[in-house]
């Protein structure tokens, strides 16, 4: 097991980081920037290594400073945690070629997974369902690109090769928008990854968003952690995320992990992942997969009992993974409510000094957050300040004490979005369960701050 891990993130996930690796024994390093230097995760870490002013690109992204940093302070891995540098094979490959262990799949994986069109390709040869689309990126000329439209069908969806984080892709639905739209997206694709390609998928109506969590070892074990729904959400990014995912027959479940296991075994993965799929009228389509621990991930440790990070750091180091699938049992209900520094209904940010800060609390209550009563939400960063989790026997009894929990939840000195969540946990139809991904966009419209 490694001696000492540097954390190469902020906020809330590098908390949790730190705190894998203290039940582990592990000593930590956070590096830092300047605007995160009283920070909750810093102070408690066994050293700490400012690596540059405010702005991300200078700091959490800088390279050099962190593999510096962790030279100077002997360090033996590096953990990227999500978001920043978690799934740079270039950054990944750097961490290797300085001696160190990377926390998380193999550069040439990432590669892999990151390129959209090349990861499709794998999955087929896997077996693992796509979408249907193009066979490979759009080329040039346009008539072959509306033969390809015609083929796939309208409306369809036109997504940059090396896109993410909901960027990069637009939807199509006649063919005199077609050509535009594809010059449009490649443009933005450049501009944004650094990689003009573009391919295209069917676009679906109404689906769900179902992912797959994955865990692999150095020695061809893998496992899968059941699934999780993460339908709502606001411009391709998540907001509320639960499991099991209500209302889809766990045979179906289980033959999709088992695919997405011999998938993983296929292409020599190693460490925590998850399958990313639309799932609508009974069938499951890949659309990514993330070679990272998720902002989620919380919902599934609950549930499984299995911790998730700390995992990640063993198989990193070259442990056998100990579980084998018959050990995953899926017990309970849980959902993550993800609170944000914004507005409830215009998700403006809104950065500033949290004057009082009052957590819920109650039998099968989780919150991660590096928060406190004091701290100031820097401009500089993702919004995040805090995940809310509520575990329950049953859906039911989750959304219950997700519902308290919302209602005892107290912030002042900023806007947050913790109104949104009591709206949706109060929602009808969210009650139910297996609204699509477009339903809070609908349901948005309705409201009103």
């Amino acid at each position: 097991m490694f001696g000492k891990i540097l954390i190469a993130n902020r906020g809330e996930i590098a908390l949790r980081i730190q705190r894998a690796c203290r039940e582990l024994g592990i000593k930590t390093v956070v590096v830092h920037s300047m605007a995160d230097a009283d920070a909750k995760y810093v102070r408690l870490a066994d050293e700490s290594v400012c690596i540059g002013p405010a702005p991300s690109s200078q700091s959490y992204l800088n390279i050099p400073a962190i593999i510096a940093a962790a030279e100077v302070t002997d360090a033996e891995a590096i953990h990227p945690g999500y978001g920043f540098l978690s799934e740079n094979a270039d950054f990944a490959e750097r961490v290797e070629q300085s001696g160190f262990a990377f926390i998380g799949p193999r550069p040439e994986t990432i590669r892999l997974m990151g390129d959209k069109i090349q990861a499709k390709k794998a999955m087929i040869e896997a077996g693992v369902p796509c979408v249907p689309g193009s066979e490979g990126a759009l080329p040039d000329d346009p008539d072959e690109i509306r033969r390809i439209a015609r083929e796939v069908g309208y409306p369809c969806f036109i997504k940059a090769s090396g896109g993410g984080g909901g960027r990069g892709m637009r939807v199509v639905r006649s063919e005199a928008a077609l050509i535009n739209s594809v010059k449009l997206t490649k443009q933005e694709a450049k501009s944004a990854f650094g990689n003009p390609e573009v391919y295209m998928e069917k676009f679906l109506e109404n689906p769900r968003h179902i992912e797959i969590q994955i865990l692999c070892d150095n020695f061809r074990n893998c496992v899968y952690l059941g699934e999780r729904d993460c339908s709502m959400q606001r411009r391709n990014q998540k907001v509320m995320e639960e499991t099991p995912a209500p209302g889809i027959p766990r045979r179906l479940i289980d033959r999709l992990g088992k695919r997405c296991v011999e998938a993983c075994k296929k292409i020599g993965y190693r460490g925590t992942g998850t399958f990313e799929f639309l799932y609508e009228n009974g069938q499951f389509y890949f659309i990514e997969m993330n070679t990272r621990v998720q902002v989620e991930h919380t919902v599934t440790e609950e549930v499984t009992g299995v911790d998730i990070v700390a995992e990640q750091i063993k198989i990193a180091a070259g442990e056998r993974l100990e579980l084998k699938q018959r050990d995953i049992q899926i017990n309970g209900h849980a959902i993550e409510c993800r609170i944000n520094a914004e507005d409830p209904y215009t998700f403006v940010p809104s950065p500033g000094k949290v004057t009082a800060w009052h957590l819920p609390g109650g039998p099968g209550i989780r919150i991660d957050t590096h928060v406190f009563a004091g701290y100031t939400v820097p401009p500089y960063y993702d919004s995040l300040i805090a995940k809310l989790v509520a575990h329950g026997h049953t859906r039911e009894q989750a959304i219950a004490r997700m519902s308290i929990a919302l209602s005892e939840f107290a912030v002042e000195g900023i806007k947050t979005n913790i109104r949104l969540h009591r709206d949706i946990m109060a929602d009808e139809k969210v009650r139910q369960g297996g609204v699509s991904i477009h339903y809070l966009e609908e349901k948005l419209k309705t409201l009103h701050s």
